[in-house]
């Protein structure tokens, strides 16, 4: 049985988590390592497997590794991350660049009158303190996707998440996807580490 002041105590944890995380030059490796590359190619592929994009979200940006990837093909892409150390290391390696909104806020809060015709949000829910709040993320991420819209989704596999520590990874938040959009792509990726696995899956939101 848990103490009212787990949940708490764990999101706090959590954060401070992110916060040493981004103090590496490279965290979590994600420019120099093939695994990540590979990752990264595949969520390209699958965001922009319906076209150009002219409104997208990204959630948790990291350093920025995405991001510099994604941002040339959308004609507007708002990001969104918990720590500002975050968006600032972003925005540090972005540059000069108009098309993009820079805003920290938390998954679970964040709220615009835009509909985004692509969501992106990768190795970010499993630092939620639990279930429901990753519950609340996915219903809050679902209801700004646009008709016909795309939300890709990665994460490492519940069984990696919860030996590092998380509550639950990826096939908790794709059961929980699937409550209310259309799973149409599913692929895994693996590398040569038993901490480099990701499912990565791509949903559209349904226009009936």
């Amino acid at each position: 049985m848990h103490s009212v002041s787990e949940p708490n105590l764990t999101r706090v944890n959590n954060y401070h988590l992110l916060h040493r995380e981004l103090a590496e030059e490279d965290p979590w490796r994600l420019d120099a390592n093939a695994f990540e590359q590979e990752r990264h190619s595949q969520m390209l592929r699958l965001s922009f497997s319906q076209g150009p994009i002219t409104n997208a979200l990204e959630v948790g940006c990291a350093a920025g590794a995405f991001t510099e990837k994604l941002a040339p093909y959308c004609k507007r892409l708002t990001v969104i991350d918990v720590v500002p150390r975050a968006i600032a290391r972003t925005r540090q390696r972005m540059k000069e660049s108009s098309h993009i909104n820079w805003i920290v806020a938390d998954v679970r809060q964040f709220s615009t009158q835009q509909l985004f015709d692509l969501i992106v949000v990768a190795e970010v829910l499993y630092y939620l303190e639990d279930v429901a709040a990753m519950r609340t993320a996915v219903h809050n991420l679902s209801s700004m996707l646009a008709p016909s819209g795309h939300m890709v989704f990665g994460s490492a596999i519940d069984a990696n998440c919860r030996r590092w520590g998380h509550v639950a990874g990826a096939e908790t938040v794709i059961a929980m996807l699937n409550e209310t959009l259309i799973e149409v792509e599913r692929l895994y990726c693996r590398g040569a580490s038993v901490n480099e696995d990701c499912l990565l899956s791509r949903f559209q939101k349904s226009t009936t």
